[in-house]
Protein backbone atom coordinates (compact mmCIF):
# COMPACT_ATOMS: atom_id res chain seq x y z
CA UNK A 1 0.00 0.00 0.00
CA UNK A 2 1.61 3.32 -0.90
CA UNK A 3 1.66 5.76 2.19
CA UNK A 4 -0.32 9.12 1.72
CA UNK A 5 3.08 11.37 1.12
CA UNK A 6 3.32 9.36 -1.91
CA UNK A 7 0.41 10.05 -3.67
CA UNK A 8 0.42 13.77 -2.86
CA UNK A 9 4.02 14.67 -2.83
CA UNK A 10 4.02 15.69 0.96
CA UNK A 11 7.08 14.25 3.24
CA UNK A 12 4.52 13.15 5.46
CA UNK A 13 1.14 11.41 5.07
CA UNK A 14 -1.19 14.12 6.73
CA UNK A 15 -3.45 16.20 5.99
CA UNK A 16 -3.95 19.33 7.43
CA UNK A 17 -7.86 19.50 7.98
CA UNK A 18 -9.94 22.43 5.39
CA UNK A 19 -11.39 24.40 8.71
CA UNK A 20 -13.20 27.10 7.96
CA UNK A 21 -12.43 30.63 8.77
CA UNK A 22 -9.37 29.20 10.41
CA UNK A 23 -7.42 27.33 7.56
CA UNK A 24 -6.30 30.62 5.70
CA UNK A 25 -3.53 30.51 2.62
CA UNK A 26 -1.14 31.57 5.43
CA UNK A 27 -1.73 29.00 7.65
CA UNK A 28 -1.83 26.04 5.02
CA UNK A 29 1.73 27.21 3.39
CA UNK A 30 3.00 26.88 7.06
CA UNK A 31 1.69 23.51 7.36
CA UNK A 32 2.78 22.44 3.79
CA UNK A 33 6.03 24.09 4.82
CA UNK A 34 6.08 21.67 7.88
CA UNK A 35 5.49 18.52 5.88
CA UNK A 36 2.09 18.19 5.52
CA UNK A 37 -0.86 19.07 2.57
CA UNK A 38 -2.07 22.55 3.86
CA UNK A 39 -5.83 23.03 3.23
CA UNK A 40 -7.25 26.43 2.04
CA UNK A 41 -10.68 26.36 3.66
CA UNK A 42 -13.02 28.04 0.85
CA UNK A 43 -15.92 27.09 3.42
CA UNK A 44 -15.68 30.66 5.12
CA UNK A 45 -15.15 32.87 2.05
CA UNK A 46 -17.90 35.30 0.69
CA UNK A 47 -16.68 35.82 -2.94
CA UNK A 48 -14.46 34.32 -5.44
CA UNK A 49 -11.92 36.55 -5.55
CA UNK A 50 -11.31 35.97 -2.09
CA UNK A 51 -10.07 32.03 -2.52
CA UNK A 52 -8.15 33.24 -5.46
CA UNK A 53 -6.58 35.75 -3.02
CA UNK A 54 -6.08 33.16 -0.65
CA UNK A 55 -4.62 30.19 -3.09
CA UNK A 56 -1.99 33.51 -4.53
CA UNK A 57 -1.01 33.92 -0.95
CA UNK A 58 -0.23 30.53 0.22
CA UNK A 59 1.72 30.00 -3.54
CA UNK A 60 3.95 33.02 -3.00
CA UNK A 61 4.57 31.51 0.49
CA UNK A 62 5.38 28.03 -0.17
CA UNK A 63 6.73 25.61 -2.92
CA UNK A 64 5.18 22.53 -1.48
CA UNK A 65 1.94 20.89 -2.38
CA UNK A 66 -1.41 22.13 -0.93
CA UNK A 67 -4.67 22.21 -1.57
CA UNK A 68 -8.43 23.70 -0.99
CA UNK A 69 -11.42 22.52 0.67
CA UNK A 70 -14.88 23.26 -0.82
CA UNK A 71 -18.04 22.66 1.41
CA UNK A 72 -20.42 22.09 -1.78
CA UNK A 73 -23.43 23.42 -0.24
CA UNK A 74 -22.09 26.48 -0.58
CA UNK A 75 -23.58 29.40 -3.07
CA UNK A 76 -20.73 29.73 -4.50
CA UNK A 77 -19.17 25.71 -4.98
CA UNK A 78 -19.59 26.25 -8.50
CA UNK A 79 -17.63 29.10 -9.09
CA UNK A 80 -14.65 27.61 -6.73
CA UNK A 81 -14.66 24.76 -8.59
CA UNK A 82 -13.18 26.76 -11.34
CA UNK A 83 -10.93 28.75 -9.87
CA UNK A 84 -9.18 25.65 -8.41
CA UNK A 85 -8.84 24.68 -12.03
CA UNK A 86 -7.91 28.14 -13.08
CA UNK A 87 -5.13 28.86 -10.41
CA UNK A 88 -3.85 25.05 -11.13
CA UNK A 89 -4.79 24.07 -6.80
CA UNK A 90 -3.16 20.08 -7.29
CA UNK A 91 -5.48 18.58 -4.36
CA UNK A 92 -8.75 19.28 -3.51
CA UNK A 93 -10.87 17.87 -0.71
CA UNK A 94 -14.69 18.26 -0.45
CA UNK A 95 -17.27 17.78 1.95
CA UNK A 96 -21.50 18.25 2.44
CA UNK A 97 -22.29 16.45 -1.01
CA UNK A 98 -21.24 15.03 -4.03
CA UNK A 99 -18.17 16.68 -6.35
CA UNK A 100 -19.08 14.10 -9.14
CA UNK A 101 -19.92 17.25 -11.36
CA UNK A 102 -16.95 18.75 -11.10
CA UNK A 103 -14.59 15.53 -11.20
CA UNK A 104 -14.32 15.38 -14.96
CA UNK A 105 -13.19 18.82 -15.09
CA UNK A 106 -10.88 18.33 -12.27
CA UNK A 107 -9.27 15.43 -13.60
CA UNK A 108 -8.69 16.63 -16.96
CA UNK A 109 -7.01 20.21 -15.25
CA UNK A 110 -4.88 17.38 -13.30
CA UNK A 111 -6.53 17.97 -9.93
CA UNK A 112 -6.11 14.94 -7.20
CA UNK A 113 -9.91 14.55 -5.85
CA UNK A 114 -10.55 13.64 -2.23
CA UNK A 115 -13.89 13.63 -0.84
CA UNK A 116 -14.64 13.51 3.06
CA UNK A 117 -17.54 10.58 4.10
CA UNK A 118 -18.82 9.63 7.33
CA UNK A 119 -19.93 6.19 5.75
CA UNK A 120 -18.94 3.71 3.72
CA UNK A 121 -22.34 3.88 1.39
CA UNK A 122 -21.20 7.14 0.62
CA UNK A 123 -17.17 6.01 0.05
CA UNK A 124 -19.12 3.65 -2.60
CA UNK A 125 -20.85 6.15 -4.32
CA UNK A 126 -18.20 8.45 -4.82
CA UNK A 127 -15.62 5.53 -5.69
CA UNK A 128 -17.76 5.60 -9.07
CA UNK A 129 -17.25 9.27 -9.66
CA UNK A 130 -13.69 8.76 -10.23
CA UNK A 131 -12.34 10.19 -6.89
CA UNK A 132 -8.68 9.27 -6.60
CA UNK A 133 -8.59 8.49 -2.34
CA UNK A 134 -11.62 8.92 0.49
CA UNK A 135 -11.20 10.76 3.98
CA UNK A 136 -13.17 8.76 6.53
CA UNK A 137 -13.89 10.95 9.12
CA UNK A 138 -15.57 9.65 12.69
CA UNK A 139 -18.06 12.16 15.06
CA UNK A 140 -15.14 12.67 17.29
CA UNK A 141 -13.97 14.97 14.71
CA UNK A 142 -14.91 18.47 15.59
CA UNK A 143 -17.36 20.77 13.71
CA UNK A 144 -19.75 19.35 11.34
CA UNK A 145 -19.77 15.11 11.82
CA UNK A 146 -21.52 11.86 11.12
CA UNK A 147 -22.38 8.82 13.46
CA UNK A 148 -19.86 6.71 12.92
CA UNK A 149 -16.50 6.81 14.83
CA UNK A 150 -13.25 6.58 13.21
CA UNK A 151 -12.36 3.10 14.66
CA UNK A 152 -15.90 1.61 12.74
CA UNK A 153 -15.82 3.61 9.92
CA UNK A 154 -12.03 3.56 8.33
CA UNK A 155 -12.10 -0.50 8.18
CA UNK A 156 -15.45 -0.77 6.41
CA UNK A 157 -14.46 2.62 3.89
CA UNK A 158 -11.24 0.65 3.51
CA UNK A 159 -12.88 -2.59 2.36
CA UNK A 160 -15.50 -0.98 0.58
CA UNK A 161 -12.94 0.78 -2.68
CA UNK A 162 -10.61 -0.14 -3.63
CA UNK A 163 -9.16 3.66 -3.11
CA UNK A 164 -6.75 5.11 -0.83
CA UNK A 165 -8.06 5.93 2.50
CA UNK A 166 -7.09 8.46 4.92
CA UNK A 167 -8.41 8.51 8.33
CA UNK A 168 -9.75 11.58 10.31
CA UNK A 169 -11.23 12.39 13.56
CA UNK A 170 -10.15 11.65 17.18
CA UNK A 171 -6.12 11.76 16.03
CA UNK A 172 -4.04 14.10 17.47
CA UNK A 173 -0.87 11.84 18.92
CA UNK A 174 1.30 8.90 17.30
CA UNK A 175 -0.73 6.24 18.78
CA UNK A 176 -3.85 7.42 17.36
CA UNK A 177 -1.75 8.03 13.62
CA UNK A 178 -0.52 4.25 14.04
CA UNK A 179 -3.69 2.82 14.82
CA UNK A 180 -5.33 4.68 11.88
CA UNK A 181 -2.56 3.25 10.01
CA UNK A 182 -3.40 -0.35 11.15
CA UNK A 183 -7.47 0.32 10.43
CA UNK A 184 -6.24 0.73 6.98
CA UNK A 185 -5.23 4.42 6.31
CA UNK A 186 -2.43 5.36 4.04
CA UNK A 187 -2.50 8.69 6.12
CA UNK A 188 -4.14 10.92 8.38
CA UNK A 189 -6.08 14.37 8.19
CA UNK A 190 -6.15 15.80 11.84
CA UNK A 191 -7.38 19.77 12.88
CA UNK A 192 -7.75 19.58 16.17
CA UNK A 193 -4.63 19.38 17.58
CA UNK A 194 -3.58 22.02 15.04
CA UNK A 195 -5.84 24.62 16.62
CA UNK A 196 -3.17 25.41 19.15
CA UNK A 197 -0.50 25.89 16.90
CA UNK A 198 1.60 28.84 16.83
CA UNK A 199 0.66 29.76 13.72
CA UNK A 200 -3.15 29.10 13.95
CA UNK A 201 -4.94 32.33 13.12
CA UNK A 202 -7.71 31.42 15.87
CA UNK A 203 -7.96 33.41 18.56
CA UNK A 204 -5.98 33.48 21.98
CA UNK A 205 -9.60 33.32 23.73
CA UNK A 206 -9.91 30.02 21.72
CA UNK A 207 -6.85 28.67 22.11
CA UNK A 208 -6.76 29.47 25.98
CA UNK A 209 -10.41 27.66 26.35
CA UNK A 210 -8.84 24.39 24.01
CA UNK A 211 -6.04 23.61 26.57
CA UNK A 212 -8.42 23.90 29.64
CA UNK A 213 -10.53 21.90 27.86
CA UNK A 214 -11.12 17.89 29.47
CA UNK A 215 -11.99 14.80 26.49
CA UNK A 216 -15.71 15.07 28.33
CA UNK A 217 -16.21 18.71 27.26
CA UNK A 218 -17.44 19.00 23.47
CA UNK A 219 -20.62 18.48 22.87
CA UNK A 220 -22.74 17.90 19.33
CA UNK A 221 -25.17 20.80 18.55
CA UNK A 222 -27.71 20.26 15.77
CA UNK A 223 -29.06 17.16 15.88
CA UNK A 224 -32.58 18.24 15.31
CA UNK A 225 -31.74 20.49 12.91
CA UNK A 226 -30.09 17.89 10.40
CA UNK A 227 -26.85 19.36 11.03
CA UNK A 228 -24.79 18.07 13.92
CA UNK A 229 -21.86 20.06 15.00
CA UNK A 230 -19.46 19.49 17.90
CA UNK A 231 -18.18 22.20 19.92
CA UNK A 232 -16.70 22.99 23.09
CA UNK A 233 -19.17 23.23 25.84
CA UNK A 234 -19.97 26.92 26.66
CA UNK A 235 -22.78 29.04 27.21
CA UNK A 236 -24.16 29.12 23.54
CA UNK A 237 -24.19 25.71 23.56
CA UNK A 238 -25.98 24.97 26.52
CA UNK A 239 -29.09 27.47 25.22
CA UNK A 240 -28.56 25.54 22.07
CA UNK A 241 -29.14 22.06 23.47
CA UNK A 242 -31.68 23.56 25.83
CA UNK A 243 -33.83 24.95 23.07
CA UNK A 244 -33.26 21.57 20.50
CA UNK A 245 -34.74 19.84 23.78
CA UNK A 246 -38.00 22.27 24.57
CA UNK A 247 -38.65 21.56 20.19
CA UNK A 248 -37.60 25.52 19.14
CA UNK A 249 -37.92 26.33 15.46
CA UNK A 250 -35.33 25.87 13.46
CA UNK A 251 -35.05 29.48 12.37
CA UNK A 252 -34.91 30.23 15.95
CA UNK A 253 -31.90 27.84 16.38
CA UNK A 254 -30.06 29.36 13.37
CA UNK A 255 -30.35 32.80 14.60
CA UNK A 256 -28.64 31.65 17.66
CA UNK A 257 -25.41 30.34 15.63
CA UNK A 258 -25.56 32.72 13.40
CA UNK A 259 -22.48 34.17 12.68
CA UNK A 260 -21.27 32.16 15.57
CA UNK A 261 -17.50 30.68 14.20
CA UNK A 262 -16.69 33.85 13.12
CA UNK A 263 -16.75 35.45 16.90
CA UNK A 264 -15.18 32.59 17.81
CA UNK A 265 -12.22 32.87 15.58
CA UNK A 266 -11.79 36.25 15.06
CA UNK A 267 -13.22 38.09 18.00
CA UNK A 268 -12.31 35.76 20.84
CA UNK A 269 -16.12 35.13 22.16
CA UNK A 270 -15.14 31.91 24.52
CA UNK A 271 -18.95 32.18 25.83
CA UNK A 272 -20.84 32.61 22.87
CA UNK A 273 -18.72 31.67 20.10
CA UNK A 274 -18.63 28.37 18.41
CA UNK A 275 -15.87 26.72 19.80
CA UNK A 276 -15.28 23.69 17.16
CA UNK A 277 -13.17 21.11 18.27
CA UNK A 278 -12.78 17.13 18.27
CA UNK A 279 -13.13 14.83 21.44
CA UNK A 280 -9.14 15.50 21.09
CA UNK A 281 -9.07 18.64 22.88
CA UNK A 282 -8.04 17.34 26.06
CA UNK A 283 -5.12 16.29 24.39
CA UNK A 284 -3.98 19.56 24.02
CA UNK A 285 -1.93 20.84 26.83
CA UNK A 286 0.44 23.51 25.03
CA UNK A 287 0.92 25.89 22.13
CA UNK A 288 3.45 24.59 19.89
CA UNK A 289 4.51 25.23 16.05
CA UNK A 290 3.21 23.08 13.55
CA UNK A 291 6.60 21.53 12.58
CA UNK A 292 6.84 19.91 16.09
CA UNK A 293 3.32 18.38 15.90
CA UNK A 294 3.48 16.64 12.73
CA UNK A 295 7.41 15.74 13.69
CA UNK A 296 5.82 14.36 16.77
CA UNK A 297 2.83 12.56 15.00
CA UNK A 298 5.20 10.68 13.07
CA UNK A 299 8.25 10.05 15.44
CA UNK A 300 5.26 8.70 18.48
CA UNK A 301 3.69 6.31 15.65
CA UNK A 302 6.88 5.08 14.34
CA UNK A 303 7.71 4.27 17.88
CA UNK A 304 4.38 2.40 18.36
CA UNK A 305 4.84 0.53 15.31
CA UNK A 306 8.47 -0.60 16.21
CA UNK A 307 7.42 -1.16 19.82
CA UNK A 308 4.61 -4.20 18.29
CA UNK A 309 6.74 -5.43 15.67
CA UNK A 310 9.34 -6.02 18.39
CA UNK A 311 6.54 -7.88 20.42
Amino acid sequence: MKLLNEILGTKYPIIQGGMANIATGEFAAACSNAGALGLIAAGGLRSGEALREEIRRCRALTDAPFGVNIMLMHPLADEFAQIVIDEQVPVVTTGAGSPGKYVPAWKTAGVKVIPVVAAPVLAQHLAKCGVDAIIAEGTESGGHVGEMTTMALVPQVADAVDLPVIAAGGIADGRQMAAALALGACGIQVGTCLLTSEECPIHENYKAALLKAKGSDTVVTGRSAGAPVRVLKNRMSREYLRMEKEGVDKMELEKLTLGSLRRAVLEGDAANGSLMTGQVCGMLTEVRPVAAIFDSLMEGSRAVIAALQAE
